[in-house]
């Protein structure tokens, strides 16, 4: 990407050199499940990655199940088949939040039982009332064991949710709750502890591994998840069968641990370059609006809407002059279509006109000057077609 700049690593971030060492490394690795040495050898590289991700969130190694991806992750987790610590029969209603990903809005398996939507306030932020109304709103249809899940940061705003006060809030009402904390690992400070959650959803390539490998992260109000998605020959403890994919998963405990070790400066680092960004985009155009500016938001995400514009259009004209970046989710196949999210903050009018830039922490200063130099280009030009218009 030497001749681009690259401002998509909400999408998948680049391969860190730590993860594309521990990926080669494990190439030829045997069957982590066979018992002679090189099933053994290949187990201890599965296990010193799921010790590296435990490092990484505060969490005990034997709590990580690997799973192909955040996607498969969220499926796993959104069934009412959860068997908990103390014995409590499985669930019987779903919260889901208005800004929450695909893979949870569709990917759940409560099948006909009662589901809610929580509202999110003019920021992007899922406030505990919230949570509490949409809790209510199960009760009156008879939900007394609700799962409830919300993502730690938006993949589109980077707006940061309060976890713990909405988990007090749920466990209080019976229920558990699961997040999506995809966009959260080696951007901001990840301790599962803290977040008090049940369920934890990670993914490897946004926090700089391979595709193809993702975690579910079970809490100690767990005891086992009973009706998996894929069944067979008992791997990850019979939460996920199929044979682990050992270099994936190798370079996924390698990310972790090294996007988590740079952490601090980093994240210094990219708040400073979004900044640099967003009053190079403002001063093009002061009428566009940074959506969530007013919530604690992750240091490298900026959503910037402007009225009238086309995000498609923005999108391809800054993939022409070497810029890559989004229009919200980049899980729809190469779709660009209004953001469900941006609506959901109540800006209904700006949804199909929002463009995401993402950092990280290889971006420069000359990718956000490119970037800003780009944008004076398709404002120009939106500029230019409202004066024909008139």
């Amino acid at each position: 990407m030497a001749d681009r700049a690259y401002l998509d690593w909400n999408a998948t971030a680049p391969l860190n050199e730590a993860a594309r060492a521990a990926v080669l490394a494990a190439l030829d690795a045997g069957n982590p499940s066979s018992v002679h040495a090189e099933g053994r050898d290949a187990r201890v590289i599965v296990e010193r990655a799921r010790a590296e991700i435990a490092a990484a969130i505060g969490a005990a190694p034997r709590q990580i199940v690997f799973t192909s991806g955040a996607t498969e992750a969220n499926a796993l987790a959104l069934t009412p088949a959860i068997e908990t610590a103390d014995g409590a029969a499985p669930r019987d209603g779903l919260v889901v939040s208005a800004i929450e990903h695909p893979s949870v809005r569709r990917g759940h398996r409560f099948g006909a039982l009662p589901v809610e939507t929580a509202a999110v306030d003019r920021a992007g932020v899922v406030q505990a009332a919230a949570i509490a109304d949409a809790l209510e709103r199960l009760a009156a249809r008879g939900v007394s064991r609700p799962l409830v899940s919300v993502m730690l940061a938006n993949n589109e705003t980077g707006v940061i949710q309060p976890i713990a006060a909405i988990a007090d809030t749920v466990h209080a009402a019976g229920g558990l709750v699961h997040v999506d904390a995809v966009q959260a690992l080696g951007r901001i400070p990840l301790d599962v502890r803290t977040l008090d959650a049940d369920l934890v959803t990670l993914s490897s390539h946004k926090a700089g591994g391979p595709k193809g490998a993702g975690a579910l992260v079970l809490g100690s109000r767990i005891r086992h998840l009973a009706a998996p998605l894929i069944a067979g020959g008992g791997q990850e403890r019979g939460v996920r069968a199929g044979t682990e994919a050992v270099p994936a998963i190798a370079g996924f405990g390698a990310a972790a641990a090294a996007a988590v070790a740079s952490l601090p400066a980093a994240a210094v680092r990219m708040a400073g370059l979004r900044r640099r960004l967003a009053d190079g985009l403002h001063r093009i155009a002061p009428s566009a609006v940074e959506l969530g500016s007013d919530a604690p938001r992750l240091p490298n995400t900026l959503a910037l809407a402007l009225a009238g514009l086309a995000a498609e259009t923005a999108v391809i004209a800054f993939d022409l002059n070497g810029v890559a970046i989004s229009a919200g989710s980049a899980c729809s196949s190469g779709k660009v279509a209004a953001s469900p999210v941006v609506a959901a903050m109540g800006w209904p009018e700006l949804a199909g006109s929002t463009l995401r830039f993402s950092i990280g922490p290889a971006t420069t200063e000359a990718d956000i000057d490119r970037a800003i130099g780009v944008w004076q280009t398709v404002v120009g030009a939106l500029a230019n077609r409202r004066g024909k218009a008139a």
